[in-house]
């Protein structure tokens, strides 16, 4: 029985992915893992300063008004909204290195075609062409 063709896959000619010489490749295992390091760092500062502000905000909510507590609510909301995207960008990065593992690693996930080198280094966990990018964001 044949298998169903994968939709993103079908029509679409193989493309012979170029290797990288192990040193360009250890060059951009050690540019990402120091962009998930900078990334880690943030995260856990960030992390750091939202729970002072928390203690801070116990102690200093006597008194408050509607308006205060809205606040300060819309405000830990954006705090752990910022936490958040900081922790998105490290599973990014960290992706970017395994597709660096598995060789996946500067090719468009959706087309197979490579990834632009100037599209790599302004945004190095780039999964997507910037074509394909468009269409995704244009959906």
């Amino acid at each position: 029985m044949a298998k169903p063709s994968d939709t993103r896959t079908a029509g679409r000619k193989p493309v012979a992915k170029a290797t990288r010489s192990s040193a360009e490749t250890e060059k951009i295992r050690a540019a990402l893992a120091a962009r998930r390091d900078e990334l880690r760092a943030e995260y856990d500062q960030t992390l750091s300063e939202i729970t002072e502000l928390q203690r801070d905000r116990l102690t200093d909510s006597a008194g408050d008004d509607q308006a205060d507590t809205g606040t300060k609510t819309l405000e830990r909301e954006q705090e752990i909204s910022l936490a958040n995207s900081i922790l998105e960008r490290i599973t990014q990065v960290e992706r970017a290195l395994e597709r660096l593992d598995e060789g996946g690693y500067g090719w468009c996930e959706r087309c197979g075609n490579p990834i632009p080198v100037e599209r790599l280094a302004a945004f190095p966990s780039a999964t997507q062409c910037v074509t394909c990018k468009q269409l995704e964001e244009r959906r």
